[in-house]
């Protein structure tokens, strides 16, 4: 976003003075700000937001607009700048510390990527959750411990790439606890994520076909159980999963060329990829598929929770199945049937596209030019070596294009977007290397809008995700630049007080389990205000605040005494909610 420019950001600057006046204010006070002083905090956080809407910050280039870079990427020459170090990690990480910013300035992007893709896997969910004696029996019929685990790895493991593109995978290939009406659904879920993890620098047709497997998306598509059409009843098979497959995870609804323009017909309308009739046929793979619970007794431990699911025979369609132009010869078995379907799928031309695509809006901008998509969906249909679908190249692409890299790019008011609350949270959380002294990391459920983020990890309110890909903000300059910006569909006036509000208390310490942070670092700097918010710009914010809101925000911090630890301790908690609130960090560049 470009500061300076926008009569929204003028506002929002003195709007981060008067929120740090108000945390100034209520320095040394036990309570914390007062209801009047919460309000104008929460006014000035909606001002904030409302202005990156004004100036398009939250949102990024399209296909005809914005910069065009070279389709060869720019070799980085060591060392790297602060800001240029910050912006990669902030768009391949969830958030970094100093030590980690300090290590990239001396190496190549492409050598960091390689040694994140050489990490070993950490600790996966579901064995957490049985070491941590979540499978006991009591805990049959609640989800119990799956949050504590989400937030567990999400904020303290070491493998910070593969934990980035675990949640952007979980926001496009969509299971929801809320929508897994089984028992141990915390088991379920887990067993879901650590597939995501097991599978996020691997195929994704290999991906693909571990998913279709897994009770999770068994249970939340409504497809576990279904069986084949009864003509005496009229029943058919459940088409959900068939349909959600095609539209979300893989093709969408409307062809598309390699740069992710629309192809259309020669009456200039767009082209459906697929028919109800494609659904229908497609439904029949996925008849018969249904819970192993072999050598298990009822009451069942979780166990058929971290199985693939099998096919039972009497349930099994075993008929012709034509869909996209394709069919599956009758008396094709249940597991040849589903591996012909899943090619078929995945050979599809908009696969590269579809996914390229949404998976850079969920690391670098919402808006990503045509020949963007198009460099990253060419590494996507062929690593180099004739292998499609390899999600390592996919992500080398992503994050080594210039149009991620190139530091013009980044005062391009039309290329970004808007850092989604959870991500916001996980940054600060890493960057001051947050831990649980108890072991439990008791966060909880972040949904709440009004108290919390108003998004929480693997509950999103349907298979759309929290927020989908193509969403315009309306009456905003995004909109009548016919630019998208996703995560303005879960921003609102509640939504934003609730984050500002949640923050505070996560940063003080209060409320937010027994989460403890370490501002060891900031406190060595905390009787220099300039010095303060230098230090936090460039590790929590990627270098992205400006010169003239980092002065408004040293004003306010000015007033707040650091001649006891306690107002040390009042000062960084006021520079941390300052700059977590400001618009020109909310919208990663």
């Amino acid at each position: 976003m470009e500061t300076g420019t926008h009569k929204g950001d003028t506002v929002a600057e003195a709007s981060s003075v008067e929120t740090g006046k108000e945390l100034a204010g209520a320095a040394g006070h036990a309570e914390g700000l007062s209801h009047r002083k919460r309000l104008v905090s929460q006014l000035a956080a909606v001002t904030a937001l409302s202005s990156v809407a004004a100036c398009g910050g939250g949102g990024g280039g399209n296909a005809s607009g914005g910069i065009s870079p070279s389709p060869t990427p720019t070799p980085s020459t060591s060392p790297l700048t602060v800001a240029d170090a910050g912006r990669f990690l902030a768009q391949a990480t969830l958030g970094y510390t100093r030590a980690e910013l300090t290590a990239l300035q001396g190496m190549k992007y492409s050598d960091w990527i390689d040694a994140q893709f050489a990490l070993p896997r950490t600790q996966s969910h579901w064995d957490w959750l049985t070491a941590n004696g979540y499978n006991n029996a009591t805990n049959i019929n609640s989800t119990v411990g799956l949050d504590n685990t989400i937030w567990r790895k999400f904020i303290s493991s070491t493998d910070t790439l593969r934990q980035r593109v675990v949640l952007a995978l979980s926001e496009l290939c969509v299971v929801s606890v809320l929508g897994v009406n089984a028992q141990w659904r915390q088991f379920s879920v887990a067993n879901y994520l650590d597939i995501l993890d097991a599978n996020a620098f691997g195929n994704y047709r290999t991906l693909l076909g571990q998913i279709s497997l897994s009770p999770a998306m068994g249970y939340y598509l409504t497809f576990r159980g279904s069986v084949k059409a009864n003509p005496n009843t009229g029943s058919e098979p459940d088409e959900n999963y068939a349909r959600e497959l095609m539209q979300l995870f893989t093709i969408g609804l409307l062809k598309i060329n390699t740069d992710g323009s629309l192809q259309t017909d020669l009456s200039g309308s767009a082209i459906e990829t697929y028919t109800q009739a494609d659904v229908s046929g497609l439904a029949r793979v996925f008849t018969g598929w249904n819970l192993d619970v072999s050598g298990l007794t009822s009451p069942y431990p979780p166990d058929f929770q971290q199985r693939p699911m099998i096919s039972v025979a009497a349930n099994y369609e075993t008929g012709s199945k034509p869909f996209l132009g394709a069919t599956i010869p009758a008396g094709t078995s249940a597991s040849d049937s589903l591996k012909i379907a899943l090619d078929t799928i995945f050979a599809h031309p908009n696969v590269p596209s579809f996914v390229s695509k949404q998976l850079i809006q969920r690391l670098v901008t919402s808006n990503p030019t045509a020949g963007y998509i198009s460099r990253v969906s060419k590494a996507f249909a062929d690593n180099g070596a004739g292998v499609r679908g390899d999600l390592k190249a996919v992500i080398k692409a992503i994050l080594l294009d210039n149009e991620a890299r190139d530091p013009a790019t980044a005062m391009d008011s039309t290329l970004g977007k808007l850092r989604e609350p959870v991500v916001r949270f996980l940054n600060w959380a890493r960057a001051y290397s947050v831990k649980s002294p108890s072991g439990a990391w008791s966060v909880g459920d972040l949904s709440d809008t009004a108290t919390r983020l108003g998004q929480s990890p693997m509950r999103s309110g349907s298979v759309f995700n929290f927020f989908r890909p193509g969403y315009v903000p309306p009456s905003t300059a995004l909109s009548a630049l016919g630019l998208t910006g996703p995560e303005f569909q879960i921003t609102n006036e509640s939504s934003v007080a609730g984050y500002v509000n949640y923050m505070q208390r996560a940063i003080s310490g209060t409320g937010v389990g027994d989460l403890a942070a370490d501002y060891s670092s900031l406190l060595a700097v905390a009787g220099n205000s300039g010095s303060l918010l230098k230090e936090i710009n460039e590790v929590l914010a990627a270098s992205q605040l400006s010169s003239p809101t980092l002065t408004s925000m040293q004003g306010a911090l000015d007033t707040i005494p650091t001649t006891t630890s306690a107002g040390a301790l009042n000062r960084i908690h006021a520079a941390l909610t300052l700059v977590l609130a400001s618009p020109e960090y909310i919208a990663q560049r």
